[in-house]
């Protein structure tokens, strides 16, 4: 018996009509967003419906308000906050040697085989929405981050593994009243952006352990602080590198060594731009 797709799980649950889906089928065509994506662009679903639907789909449990639980520390352990923030996944139980885990993409096969060659356990995804993982998430591996914003002042967050760099950065922002906020790579800068929710993010391109084109990635994976403006940094002076990163959607792009006035002309530009969106 053939699977039933997506949509057509959602207009038997009276979620969508034939109307919406054929809408979202046509815009499908000149992207590649998969189509609850579209339909929740729509505004015609929730994430609920979607993972509803994906677990009705593939046969996956659904899992919801899994966090007001509480969880040995032991299954918190099986992943990392830097994985858990990438991929919005969050451990749930361990079962001998199976690891249930809460995912917003169960359909991630290669990353349910790297984890499990890693753990030395079986994976066994659940559905959940985004917005509930998230919220793990921030309950059991952000709560050591800080969360208070200033009314007046805007928080900088400065990304780069070169101590010199952030000094140099932190000390020519601090004059002009920003506050700044620093971490030494991609994953912690992960971290903290997730809380913070910073106005502002930059970052090296080259570093250790999450370099800053992959946490760009996951923030940008991230819907509560995708919309945060990045700017790279980059040893790499040429004008491909640069219309690279700015294609990737990066906000802007500022040369090493920085320049002092480069770097208050750019974040001032971004700044200003983003408080008018």
């Amino acid at each position: 018996m053939a699977r039933k797709k997506m949509g057509e799980i959602l207009i038997d649950n009276e979620v969508i009509s034939q109307g919406d889906l054929d809408k979202a089928l046509l815009r499908q065509k000149n992207t590649k967003k998969p189509i609850g994506k579209i339909l929740e662009d729509m505004e015609v679903i929730l994430e609920e419906d979607i993972a509803k639907a994906l677990s009705t789909q593939f046969g996956f449990p659904y899992v919801k308000r899994f966090s007001r639980h509480r969880f040995p520390q032991a299954v918190l352990d099986t992943i990392d906050t830097e994985s858990a923030l990438a991929h919005l996944i969050f451990p749930l139980k361990i079962d001998k040697t199976t690891l249930y885990l809460a995912m917003s993409n169960p359909l991630d096969m290669a990353l349910q085989s790297d984890l499990s060659f890693k753990l030395a356990m079986r994976i066994s995804p659940c559905v959940a929405t985004p917005d509930e993982i998230k919220t793990a998430i921030k309950k059991y591996y952000l709560a050591d981050i800080p969360v208070e914003k200033e009314d007046i002042t805007q928080n900088i967050l400065l990304v780069d593994n070169q101590e010199i760099v952030l000094n140099a950065a932190e000390a020519t922002l601090k004059k002009e009243g920003y506050s700044i906020f620093k971490a030494r790579n991609g994953a912690e800068g992960l971290k903290i952006a997730t809380q913070l929710q910073p106005n502002l993010i930059i970052t090296d391109i080259v570093m250790p352990r999450m370099d800053g084109i992959e946490m760009f990635k996951a923030l940008q994976a991230n819907g509560e602080i995708d919309n945060v403006p990045v700017i790279a940094l980059s040893a790499k002076t040429s004008a491909e590198e640069e219309y690279n990163l700015l294609e990737m959607g990066f906000f802007d792009f500022i040369p090493k060594p920085i320049s002092p006035i480069r770097l208050l002309a750019r974040v001032r530009r971004a700044l200003r731009q983003n408080s008018h969106i």
